[in-house]
C-alpha cells in the first residue's frame, strides 16, 4: 500500500472483476449496436481502457476534458470544456464514462451539453458513486461501486495529478491534502 494512503477501499481484483461485469451488461444491452464511449479526462482514462476491452458490442472511443475544480479539491460548479469531442454524436448510442460521480454538478452540465447534440441514446457509466454527496440527481445506467464521502485516489483518480497509476483505490490521508 502507498504510504500516503490511510487504507485501500477497492483492490485491483475487485475493480477488474466489477469492470468485467459492467462490460458484460453493456454488451448484453447494446448487442450488435455500436456504442460510442466518451471518457471524461483524465480520471476515466484507465477505466475506459479496461472497460472497452470487455465490451463485445462494436465500440468507438472519444474524449472530453472538463474542469470545475480549478486548483481546489471541491467543485466550483462552474464548468469549462477544455477538450471537446472529435466525433459527431447525433443519432448515435453514447455512453459517458466517468471515474467518480461526486456532487453531480459537472456531469449534469456535460449531459445537458451532449443531449443538445441529439444522440440516439445518452447514458452514464461511473466506476464510483458518492451517492450521499450528490447535489443534483444523476441517473447512471451502470455503477461500479458506491463509496463513502472520503478522498479516494488510485486507478485514475488523483490528488494534484498524483496517485493515478495505483492499481487499486484507497483513501488519502487527510494530512496530505489539508496541509
Amino acid at each position: 500500500m502507498h504510504p500516503d494512503l490511510d487504507r485501500i477501499v477497492l483492490t485491483e481484483q475487485q475493480i477488474q472483476d466489477r469492470i468485467t461485469e459492467i462490460g458484460a451488461d453493456i454488451s448484453r444491452d447494446y448487442g450488435d449496436e455500436s456504442v460510442l464511449l466518451i471518457a471524461v479526462l483524465r480520471g476515466a482514462s484507465l477505466f475506459i481502457a479496461d472497460l472497452a476491452r470487455r465490451i463485445t458490442s462494436p465500440v468507438e472511443i472519444d474524449f472530453m476534458a472538463v474542469s470545475s475544480y480549478g486548483s481546489s479539491r471541491q467543485s466550483s460548479g462552474v464548468v469549462r470544456i477544455i477538450k471537446d469531442l472529435e466525433e459527431l454524436i447525433e443519432g448515435r448510442h453514447v455512453l459517458v464514462v466517468e471515474d467518480i460521480l461526486d456532487t453531480g454538478l459537472t456531469l449534469k452540465y456535460l449531459l445537458k451539453n451532449l443531449a443538445s447534440r441529439k444522440p440516439a441514446t445518452l447514458e452514464v457509466v461511473t466506476l464510483l458513486s458518492k451517492e450521499d454527496k450528490q447535489r443534483v440527481p444523476i441517473s447512471c445506467r451502470y455503477v461500479g461501486f458506491s463509496v463513502p464521502d472520503e478522498f479516494v485516489v488510485g486507478y485514475g483518480l488523483d490528488y494534484a495529478e498524483r496517485y493515478r497509476n495505483l492499481p487499486y483505490i484507497g483513501v488519502l490521508k487527510p494530512e496530505i491534502y489539508s496541509g
